[in-house]
Order: C-alpha cells, then structure tokens, then sequence
C-alpha cells in the first residue's frame, strides 16, 4: 500500500494512525480556496459519520476519521473517486457565499489606524476605505475558535505585526497583519494592528453554525458608525 496518491496537484498522505491529510496546491489562492471549499462538502456528504472531523486550512484538508467504520486503503481510494470528480469539474462555478460584516472604523476603536495612515502617507479615512471596499477571502480558521484569516489586504495598507504584541486585544477587534486581516473573536494577546470593531460574534459554541464564516466564503467589511454599533451589540472597552 502506498503512503500518498497523486491527482493532478492534489495529493493524500498518511498524517497518523487515523488521519491523512490532502494536500490541493502548493499555492496558496482563490482556485485552491474554491477546490478546499468544494471537497470538504464532498466528503462530509459522502463519509457522514466515519469521519471525527474535517480541518481545512490555506491548501489543505485534514481528515480524522473512525477506524472501527473505516480502515485507511478505503478511506484513501475513495478519496481518490471523490477528488478525482472534483478536478473533473474544477472549471464549474460553485455559488459564492457573500458573508458582510460591520465595522466601527474610529480612532477610538482602531488605535493603529493614524500609524496606518502615517506610513504609508495616506490619510485615516483612505485606509478605511481600502479596508472596507475589498472582497476577502477565508483561507483558514485557527489561532482561536473563529478567527478567521482573510486575505488578501490591498498592498497599500499592508503592514507588519507589532513587535511587542497587545496583552489584550479586545473581541471584535479588527486586525491587519502583513496581508492578511481578521476579526479576534474574543479577547487575548494579539499582534496584529488593530482599526476597528465588529459587533458580529465570531464564535458562538450554542449556535448551529458556530461560526459566521467558513473556509472558502468571502467577506466584505461595511462601515458603520459609533451609534449603529452599539445598537448592533457592540461594546467599547475602556482601552485597547
């Protein structure tokens, strides 16, 4: 038996006793997003309850499955019959999941966005509107439950992660952090640069879908005021 099959760019490989892992692309971009996406809806529908769980991240699927339903060789060359469709039909269109989220984009909700501004000699308001008027991509969700790295930032408002991070980085903060950007979806350390707040819960443990977004969705950011905000639940704390 071999350890890995190739199909195409994708490729299965043992990753432990019960899980292997699919690797899509070496390259991390939206046709990989869109394939990840597409698979991982694939094999939930087709393994149903031989698999423990599914952990999709920038160009690849790890899968966790249950020994006593399935045994590796035919997990792996059923992956192959389910992948191997996939490719077959990688030029489809797959429905585009718009998720929108609000932001309050302030000088008191966003304390790095003059610095922001600064370097790259633009004014507070331009950084907002490059933030707010691009489409992101979900490429992973990892660091805590619901954080979500979106991508990609546009070049002129990318910047590096702070060299000492936040001890505390309040939930909702919006964050940059070289090109990437995302929502912390509760408070904890943090280095990214911080312009904004989302009144949206990232994670939700009781909900049935216990994250607004999932890899291979697109965001978009909309600005809202201070009043609107709060009315959405939002919650100023008292520094950031």
């Amino acid at each position: 038996m071999t350890n890995s099959l190739i199909l195409t760019d994708i490729k299965i490989n043992l990753a432990g006793e019960n899980a292997v892992i699919i690797y899509f692309s070496e390259q991390v971009s939206p046709e990989t997003c869109r394939q990840i996406k597409q698979a991982q809806q694939l094999i939930k529908n087709h393994f149903s309850d031989k698999i423990i769980d599914l952990v999709p991240s920038y160009a690849s699927i790890l899968i966790v499955y249950d020994q006593l339903k399935i045994n590796h060789h035919q997990l792996q060359h059923q992956l192959k019959t389910l992948l191997a469709n996939l490719i077959a039909d990688k030029n489809s269109q797959d429905k585009k999941t718009l998720v929108q989220l609000p932001v309050y984009y302030s000088i008191e909700s966003g304390p790095d966005l003059i610095r922001i501004a600064s370097q790259s000699n633009i004014s507070v308001n331009q950084v907002i509107e490059c933030h707010s008027q691009q489409e992101y991509q979900v490429y992973a969700i990892g660091f805590a439950p619901g954080f979500a790295y979106l991508g990609e930032v546009n070049l002129q408002i990318a910047t590096p992660r702070l060299t000492t991070p936040r001890l505390k980085v309040p939930k909702g903060a919006v964050g940059i952090a070289d090109k990437q950007t995302a929502v912390y979806p509760s408070e904890s350390p943090g280095g990214w640069n911080i312009i904004g707040l989302c009144p949206t819960d990232m994670f939700n443990a009781n909900s049935a879908a216990v994250t607004p977004v999932q890899v291979g969705d697109t965001v978009k950011f909309n600005a809202i005021s201070k009043q609107e905000f709060l009315s959405l639940g939002g919650c100023l704390p008292s520094k950031i």
